[in-house]
C-alpha cells in the first residue's frame, strides 16, 4: 500500500495470460455475483444444499462491497483481461478478519487466480487483524488442500443450519 492508495497486483495464469487483483467496489456487484454462483454451484451439488453464497442476493452484493475497504470490509476481485474471474471478502472484526465469498469461475480455476486473490485480501488487511479465520466443507478435501498450502490449519468442526459439517480454519495474519 503506497500513500493508503493499494495499487493493483499483476500475476501470470497459465496460457501466458496476466490476471490483475485489484480493489473490489459495488460497481461490479453483478459480476462479482455471477462469479460467486457459478463458482459454488459445484459445492452445492455436493451437500444438495443452498449454501448461502447461493441464495444470497445481488442486492445484498452491491451493498456489502459499498462497504468495501471501509473498516469492517475488504473486497479484492481478479481480472483476466476485462473479464471478473474470481473475488475474494474479508470481514474484519477487531483483530480477527474472516475469509469469505472466496470465488473462481470454474473455467479459469487451478490457473492461481485463487492464490493470487487469498494473499490480496491477505496484504490488505489493517494493521490490527492478527488472525485470518474461514470456513470449508469438511468434505471438500481440495479446498481444505488450499487453504492448508496457506497456512491454515483445522481448528474445529461444526455442523451448519443445513447439515453440512465445516472445518473452522485460521491462520496467524503475519
Amino acid at each position: 500500500m503506497m500513500n493508503g492508495v493499494e495499487a493493483e497486483t499483476a500475476v501470470p495464469a497459465a496460457a501466458g495470460a496476466e490476471v490483475r487483483v485489484a480493489p473490489l467496489g459495488a460497481e461490479y456487484a453483478g459480476e462479482a455475483w455471477t462469479v460467486q454462483r457459478a463458482a459454488y454451484v459445484a459445492e452445492a451439488q455436493r451437500y444438495c444444499a443452498q449454501i448461502p453464497p447461493l441464495v444470497e442476493t445481488l442486492a445484498t452484493v452491491r451493498a456489502e462491497l459499498a462497504r468495501a475497504d471501509g473498516p469492517e470490509l475488504v473486497a479484492r476481485g481478479a481480472w483476466l483481461g476485462p473479464r471478473l474471474v474470481g473475488s475474494v471478502r474479508g470481514r474484519i472484526d477487531g483483530d480477527r478478519m474472516e475469509v469469505s465469498r472466496f470465488a473462481v469461475a470454474p473455467d479459469v480455476q487451478h490457473r492461481g487466480i485463487g492464490r493470487a486473490l487469498l494473499a490480496a485480501v491477505h496484504a490488505a488487511a489493517p494493521p490490527p487483524v492478527r488472525t485470518f479465520w474461514l470456513v470449508a466443507a469438511a468434505g471438500s478435501e481440495d479446498n481444505l488442500r488450499f487453504y492448508a498450502a496457506a497456512g491454515y490449519r483445522v481448528v474445529d468442526h461444526l455442523v451448519d443450519h443445513l447439515g453440512v459439517t465445516l472445518a473452522r480454519m485460521e491462520r496467524p495474519a503475519r
